[in-house]
Order: C-alpha cells, then structure tokens, then sequence
C-alpha cells in the first residue's frame, strides 16, 4: 500500500498551472475552457471520480478500488484536488465557494452552479459582452476573434449560441471600418506627399532662376 502511494501520479504535480493556465473569474466567461481543461488534468491523473462520479457503465474504477482498498490515500487525493480547483480561480469565487470540510466534488458542483444555473440572466450577460467587443482594444485580429469565439462557447453552454452568421457579422464590420480609416489615412498622407512634391518643384524652380556663376550673374543683372 506505501508502494501505490508514493507513486500515484497525483501526487507528482507540483504545479497546477502548467497544466490549467487559465485562472477562472466571474467576469471573463472562461469556466467551459477552464473546466475542459481541469477535466482533462484529472483524468491525466487518474483523480477524475473526484469531480464527477462514475456513471454504472463506466470501465474505470482505478478510483472506486483507492476509496475502498486506501480510504486515506484516496482523502490525500481528494484534498489535492481540491487543492487543485482553489488554486485556479480568482479570490473572488474562492471566497464565494469555500466552505469547511468540502469535498473536491462538492467545490466543482458550487462553481458549476454558479456558472450553468441561471442560465438565462447568463445569457443575457454574455450576450451584451458579445455585442460590445471592439477590434480596437486587442492588439490583433486574432486575439479579438479569439474573445468573440470564447463568448460564442459560452452562450452556447447556457442554452443560448450564437448562430454562424452573427459571429462572422461583427468581424467584417469592424474590419470594413477598420479598413476605411485606413483608407482615409492613406488618402491624407497622398495629399501631403502630393504638396510636398509640388513643394520640391517650386524651389527647383526657384533655383534654376538664381544665377549659378558669374557670367549668369552679371547677365541677370543687365536684366
């Protein structure tokens, strides 16, 4: 029994974030990446059963056999990743969720409560989120198709998903805006190299006019 404790994959992990560097908040919709990913890390690690129990068809009873054969070992686990879920949300929702003795199950059933129940008052959120991103304030095209999609995943995870049409709508709006600012650009800065051309050929001009050497200027000034 020593031997399956010290080398229960679980235990290894020393640093959640390299696997989940994504921290949940309330205000940035992220819990459907954050919770794929987290689901993701404990199946990895064979600590899944924490979180969500096994279903009566499932094939996988590593855990089911810890609980029973090692009651401490499988506490030890539970309490890591329980470790493991208030390591990677804001302070907010940890204060929200933290409640004495809790399991790891009962802390991720608290969090998808708050995020998947009220579904339509979250929708309604998201939606306005959605509605109000602007191109302007990320630094590329991607990073702002990168937020619309994570909002249209989020919608989609409360009932509400935001059809193919007007997620592609916004883009193009704001692209064709973009694009005539910086055709106006263009245009005033033509204009300005247009007068700095005209600009260079007046004082040409000007020069070919002023003698050059003495005879010019003495015929220049017989004029």
């Amino acid at each position: 029994m020593a031997d399956q404790t010290k080398f229960h994959p679980a235990l290894a992990v020393n640093n959640v974030k390299n696997f989940i560097p994504i921290t949940l908040e309330m205000e940035k919709g992220h819990y459907s990446s954050w919770a794929e990913l987290f689901k993701i890390h404990c199946r990895a690690y064979q600590v899944i059963d924490h979180i969500l129990p096994p279903t009566p068809t499932s094939t996988d009873t590593a855990t089911e056999k810890v609980a029973e054969v090692d009651p401490a070992l499988w506490s030890r686990l539970d309490a890591i990743v329980l470790q493991w879920i208030y390591g990677t949300i804001s302070n907010d929702l940890l204060h929200t969720i933290l409640q004495p003795d809790s399991t790891a199950q009962q802390a991720w059933e608290r969090l998808q409560n708050i995020f998947l129940d009220n579904k339509n008052s979250r929708a309604v959120y998201l939606e306005n989120q959605f509605t109000h991103v602007h191109m302007d304030d990320y630094p590329n095209i991607s990073a702002y198709c990168q937020e619309l999609k994570m909002l249209a995943d989020q919608l989609s995870n409360v009932g509400a998903p935001i059809s193919n049409q007007s997620m592609v709508r916004p883009q193009f709006d704001q692209i064709a805006r973009a694009m005539e600012m910086m055709a106006m650009v263009m245009q005033q800065q033509s204009a300005h190299f247009s007068q700095m051309e005209a600009g260079r050929a007046a004082i040409e001009v000007a020069r070919s006019m002023v003698p050059q050497d003495g005879r010019d200027l003495a015929e220049f000034r017989r004029c």
